[in-house]
């Protein structure tokens, strides 16, 4: 475990502190929490990137080809009504 002196708007701090307290937890736990959702998000989208690098679009369309073209069914959970 490492530590790190974080500068931050005042602001920020009450509102950090306020929903900690709120949450029962920690402003710390409240940090890291905020930085390992930030850094996953950023990681998530940097894998989609990726794959969507590696993407044939002939593949692609033989995929969807197999799909058929039925339309959804009416108790279908995502159709949208």
């Amino acid at each position: 475990m490492s530590s790190y002196a974080l500068r931050l708007p005042e602001s920020l701090k009450q509102a950090a502190k306020r929903i900690a307290a709120a949450d029962d937890t920690t402003m710390n736990q409240f940090f890291v929490v905020a930085i390992a959702e930030k850094i996953s998000a950023m990681e998530t989208a940097k894998f989609f990137e990726q794959r969507a690098a590696l993407v044939n679009a002939g593949d692609a369309q033989a995929a969807w080809d197999k799909v058929g073209g039925n339309a959804a069914l009416a108790d279908d959970r995502w159709t949208q009504k």
